[in-house]
């Protein structure tokens, strides 16, 4: 089978397959292209995990990293071998339920050092050095097809791992760019253009494509509003590539003139002038950021669902279904905001016209 006809896992089907390896003692390889959140997905499930995460970066690295290094044992008399600093000792994962050994770039280093893991990969030991019983392996490296620089894997290696290669898919990122707070601007031009998610191509020579990485970087340049739209196009042009940086500073523009979602969750503003789309799927994440910063701050039952009322009387006069649609399953299902529907003046006309809908999307 070919890489491109490999068959592909969404990153929740990657949260899944990891935590089922761990509990197996199972090493698993994971492959994909660059920027789409391989290590992040690893990291988040050792800290569900309550575990630490190891992260070793293999193609920055040289085998006595891994093998250590020899020394005289006065002691004995003998060439003796200091294990490396990196790999954790049995007191290091005594202090937790998991440790996560991720063996990331591991086809991006050079066959040498391949080959030092190779043993901590099959026998779970290097030299002396022996992994703790509670330590889990996992690596992740770039496909070929990607124009890294990679090494083929030997194949006794590669036949030591259970191989998933995860894909990009806009459902799971907008969950967790929502629950991890990326620019309320960016979840709603990409609600509207999900397509430019992800545009790397391998053949292309540009050096800034988009990836959920590099949106989470134009996210860090949007945040203190420090500097003028000239710089901040300059800036994300190199973060994603001029075309995306130019349709996104238009979107900008438009959600700079929608209302201010606290006037509109205090009842100050009723309706909506501007009726461009992707500013409406913006002004929709900023309502349920601010819902969420009012339960997380300075919580009045009485007060939110005050709030809530004008958010849901508020999609259901202006939005079409679709948009109404995500509002509610950000704040109810991503957010798990605590509303309660006896508490809610509108619920049963929202649950009336929606619930279908609600039910149909998975919430």
């Amino acid at each position: 089978m070919s890489e491109t006809d490999a068959r592909t896992v969404t990153p929740s089907g990657v949260h899944k397959a990891l935590r089922k390896c761990f509990k197996i003692q199972r090493p698993l390889f994971l492959w994909g292209p660059p920027g789409i959140g391989k290590s992040e997905i690893v990291a988040d499930v050792a800290k569900e995990m309550g575990g630490l995460m190891i992260d070793l970066r293999l193609g920055q690295m040289d085998p006595t990293d891994i093998r250590g290094i020899p020394y005289y044992n006065k002691e004995d008399g003998i060439m003796d071998w200091a294990p490396p600093i990196d790999l954790p000792d049995e007191k290091t994962a005594s202090q937790y339920p998991v440790v996560v050994l991720f063996l990331d770039e591991m086809n991006s280093a050079p066959p040498s050092v391949q080959a030092a893991a190779y043993q901590l990969v099959l026998n779970r030991r290097v030299g002396k050095y022996v992994l703790p019983d509670n330590v889990v392996l996992v690596a992740a490296g770039n496909r070929e097809s990607d124009k890294g620089v990679t090494y083929r894997m030997t194949t006794p290696l590669a036949n030591r791992f259970i191989h998933q290669e995860m894909r990009v898919d806009f459902s799971d990122w907008q969950e967790w760019a929502v629950s991890n707070g990326i620019h309320s601007d960016i979840v709603g031009y990409l609600s509207f253009a999900k397509q430019d998610l992800y545009d790397f191509d391998a053949k292309s020579s540009s050096r800034a494509f988009a990836t959920p990485r590099s949106w989470s970087f134009v996210s860090e340049l949007l945040e203190d509003n420090d500097i003028g739209d000239d710089t901040l196009t300059d800036l994300i042009a190199g973060t994603v590539g001029e075309g995306l940086a130019i349709k996104f500073m238009t979107h900008r523009n438009l959600s700079a003139k929608m209302p201010l979602a606290e006037d509109i969750l205090t009842g100050k503003t009723t309706t909506l002038e501007v009726k461009e789309i992707s500013a409406m799927y913006s002004l929709v994440i900023s309502m349920c950021y601010e819902l969420k910063s009012k339960v997380e701050n300075d919580y009045d039952e009485v007060e939110f669902h005050k709030m809530a009322d004008y958010f849901f009387r508020y999609m259901m006069d202006n939005f079409e279904p679709e948009l109404v649609v995500m509002g509610a399953r950000v704040a109810l299902t991503t957010y798990n905001l605590p509303l309660m529907p006896t508490k809610l003046n509108n619920f049963d006309e929202f649950h009336s016209r929606y619930g279908k809908y609600i039910i149909q999307s998975g919430s």
